[in-house]
């Protein structure tokens, strides 16, 4: 499975997926347990509607380690 999330991405999904799933349990209506999915995505640098839809954050050129 290839990364198509860029770092910046990853960190909005991560804020926004803590945001939600917070007010989730808090009580909040019930898509907020999509921040879940969120949270995976960030973490796993991965997103399943971004490959359907050859959506792609992340360029080819981050993936090469710098020295």
């Amino acid at each position: 499975m290839k990364c198509n999330i860029a770092f910046w991405d990853r960190v909005l999904r991560f804020i926004l997926g803590i945001m939600l799933t917070t007010w989730a349990f808090l009580g909040g209506p019930l898509w907020c347990w999509l921040g879940i999915y969120f949270l995976f995505t960030a973490a796993w640098g991965y997103c399943v509607f971004y490959a359907y839809f050859r959506i792609q954050t992340l360029k080819i050129n981050s993936l090469r380690i710098k020295k």
